[in-house]
């Protein structure tokens, strides 16, 4: 399921951003994740969507409800990664940036992060989520460490996208940040 929602930006009166977010279900299969998020991606565009944004961690279902290894073989570098290097081309084909979250092996680190895919398909970075939980249903300090990447602002055809994940919106310095840092969207 998708939705849009225009924003108009206060720094640029005559730019409008339109954001679509996916919401949907995910099994463990992470190439017909990928698909899915693919078919969803399509849609959001032809609706207009310029700035598409997937799921959390949409590469599987949400696994940090219980602490277990094996987990950890779904971790892969995030230039690599399946999702972003499948959602690379589509973005550009699209004309559309994708923020592609994604489960991050950097050497013996793990984190949550994303990688902002502008509308050429370029990847133009990534964010490491900071505030990480850990409690009952949300065992991620098992699997992540703490973002060492700092908030991340990105200039992409549609404007500067500012993104934080989940947890993160908790916590008024990410978005504070982010708009000093000049987002028009976040």
């Amino acid at each position: 399921m998708t939705s849009l929602a225009t924003r108009h930006s206060p720094l640029a009166t005559s730019r409008t951003i339109t954001v679509a977010g996916i919401q949907t279900s995910y099994g463990e299969d992470m190439q017909a994740n990928i698909k899915k998020t693919i078919d969803f991606v399509r849609e959001a565009a032809a609706k207009g969507a310029q700035v598409i944004l997937p799921s959390e961690l949409f590469q599987g279902p949400y696994f940090c409800v219980s602490q277990e290894e094996h987990w950890f073989a779904q971790a892969y570098e995030w230039r690599e990664h399946p999702c972003v290097t499948a959602l690379a081309p589509v973005a550009r084909e699209l004309g559309v940036a994708i923020p592609v979250s994604i489960f991050e092996k950097d050497g013996p680190q793990y984190y949550n992060s994303l990688v902002m895919l502008d509308a050429d398909g370029e990847a133009l970075g990534v964010y490491r989520k900071s505030h990480i939980p850990d409690g009952p249903g949300y065992q991620e300090k098992y699997y992540f460490r703490p973002g060492d990447t700092g908030f991340k602002v990105w200039k992409t055809r549609f404007g500067k996208v500012g993104v934080g994940i989940c947890w993160d919106q908790w916590f008024p310095e990410a978005a504070r940040a982010m708009m000093l840092m000049g987002a028009d969207v976040l």
